[in-house]
């Protein structure tokens, strides 16, 4: 370390960035805990209300209280692409030529996929602050250490009383790096999981879209 860097500010700065990780963290949770209770919310009225439509049409004119949600963002766009082929020139127009069952399952499928990385977001950022919150924390340590022995050399002394404060001192970034890192660890696994779930719904109602389609249309 140049010696006209003062190591303290340097520990100083591990201990900051540990509580900027840690801040990111828990606004992080917060928000997806506020993200998925709301989705569910909206994803379960909205297929009850879908479900007990007496058919497509009337499925497609759901009040706007009962359409919200991820769910009802990918019926919408299915229906708009129905709406679209029922006008939509067939031999000019290169968008519509295909089994129309297999083009309204791309176009279903990559609205899914779109709410599907909306309800992902953060989880990187969570996976990040979880495996490297304790290497900073570490780095944290090695420094006051290095500084805590370089004062013990300068004062001449190596007495236990001299040795274990400063070590002590130094060995508090590593308990924050770890204090920091379990809950970003804990809340990745839980939101991944939780994601998996979500995913596995939109699925089920993307497929359960294409039957009603077009057996409606049948």
């Amino acid at each position: 370390m140049p010696q006209h860097i003062d190591p303290n500010i340097i520990i100083d700065a591990t201990l900051y960035t540990l509580l900027g990780f840690s801040v990111i963290t828990w606004v992080l949770i917060l928000f997806k805990i506020w993200q998925f209770a709301k989705t569910g919310y909206y994803n379960k009225q909205y297929s009850e209300a879908f479900w007990d439509a007496a058919d497509l049409k009337a499925a497609a004119n759901l009040p706007e209280d009962q359409a919200r949600g991820a769910k009802a963002r990918v019926a919408k766009a299915g229906f708009a692409w129905l709406a679209q082929l029922a006008h939509a020139d067939k031999a000019m127009s290169l968008k519509y030529r295909g089994e129309p069952r297999e083009l309204l399952e791309q176009t279903l499928r990559s609205e899914n996929q779109a709410e599907q990385h909306r309800m992902e977001l953060g989880l990187t950022m969570l996976a990040s602050i979880g495996s490297t919150a304790p290497f900073v924390g570490l780095f944290g340590t090695v420094l006051g250490i290095m500084h805590a022995m370089h004062e013990i050399s300068a004062s001449g002394s190596s007495s236990l009383e001299v040795v274990a404060g400063p070590i002590g001192d130094a060995l508090i970034a590593t308990a924050i790096g770890i204090a920091v890192a379990v809950p970003a660890v804990l809340a990745y696994n839980f939101f991944t999981r939780r994601a998996k779930q979500y995913k596995a719904s939109l699925e089920h109602f993307v497929d359960g879209f294409l039957h009603i389609a077009f057996s409606d249309k049948a």
